[in-house]
């Protein structure tokens, strides 16, 4: 059975299970056990039937584990993507209670998640951007990307038929109406699709929801998070070629785009080097992404509730955010 006493005696194999050092880690729980106390003391209803609490806080059966290895599980889960059966395994539990536990942890997890472009207003810290990253670019207070995750094939809850029936022709149709808005002709495959912004230095500073990836270009979604409006005057964007057309919705914000060729009109050896040279900085947010992926739960195929996956991105963000802390991204200057 996994615990925090078996395996925090082993440092290299306790990162590699759970994403964190144990140093990490603790300093991780100390944050957290308040803030659990702090989430169920403000919460009215009960964690199951989401009914009137008529009893006070900590009645009702306990939790077989203590807080800090349903820290463990959570992370555990989020690290290593494994099915709840197998993380009932590995923590001694049935599958209802492996997913009860995880459930309430990442709950608390999610009110511990803040990034910095969510609430401006006027005494949001202005952002500064790192020299060894971005010299060339001293304005550029954010880097944006799309980060697309594909997912299990959505079913129609509605589609009559048991195991071995085939369905009839309406049911059918039902069925691929509500997987095309997931299906991405780019990816050929059916994913979910979420935007990522990120500091010069790699520390992410904007999420958005996820949406369906067939349905939402990135270009799209950028507009329809509202995220460059949040930007100080001055402060500038980067972003990759799949935002071409941005410029027209904002004119006045400085945005850094790599050139994009059109039909009859290639790139000429200037713009082709202006692309080399931009791309050199842009790297950032992929290697953050790269962080997003250690968690397997936003690298496997997701299997869970898609309403859900927003809620996953946004404590793995928070999660990188804490690595990065601990151990900054690698710089990257033009040479």
């Amino acid at each position: 059975m996994i615990t925090y006493q078996n395996t925090h005696r082993r440092p290299s194999a306790f990162n590699s299970l759970f994403g964190f050092s144990v140093a990490a880690f603790d300093a991780l729980f100390v944050e957290f056990s308040p803030a659990h106390q702090d989430r169920l003391a403000a919460s009215e209803v009960t964690r199951k039937r989401a009914t009137l609490r008529q009893r006070r806080l900590g009645a009702g059966r306990k939790f077989r584990h203590d807080l800090r290895d349903r820290l463990l599980l959570a992370l555990f889960w989020l690290r290593v993507y494994p099915t709840l059966e197998v993380l009932g395994f590995f923590f001694s539990l049935d599958k209802t209670s492996a997913e009860d536990n995880l459930k309430d942890i990442l709950a608390t997890l999610e009110t511990m998640t803040a990034f910095a472009l969510e609430h401006p207003d006027k005494t949001r810290r202005k952002l500064r951007t790192v020299q060894q990253v971005m010299d060339a670019f001293p304005d550029v207070a954010i880097v944006i990307d799309a980060k697309e995750q594909r997912l299990q094939r959505p079913k129609n809850p509605k589609t009559a038929s048991r195991e071995g029936e085939e369905t009839d022709t309406a049911s059918s149709a039902r069925e691929a109406n509500v997987q095309k808005p997931y299906y991405s002709g780019k990816k050929k495959c059916h994913t979910l699709k979420t935007q990522i912004g990120v500091r010069p230095d790699g520390t992410i500073v904007a999420v958005s929801d996820s949406v369906p990836g067939g349905t939402y270009h990135d270009l799209t979604l950028l507009r329809q998070s509202g995220l460059l409006d949040r930007l100080d005057a001055g402060e500038a964007a980067m972003m990759d070629k799949g935002y071409d057309g941005i410029k027209n919705d904002y004119p006045d914000t400085p945005l850094y785009l790599p050139f994009k060729a059109r039909r009859n009109h290639p790139l000429t050896d200037e713009q082709k080097a202006y692309n080399r040279f931009l791309s050199k900085y842009r790297i950032v947010v992929e290697h953050t992404n790269a962080q997003l992926n250690v968690f397997q739960v936003l690298a496997q195929t997701y299997r869970h509730c898609r309403h859900k996956h927003g809620q996953i991105v946004r404590i793995v963000a928070g999660l990188v955010n804490r690595r990065i802390a601990k151990q900054p991204l690698k710089s990257y200057a033009a040479n």
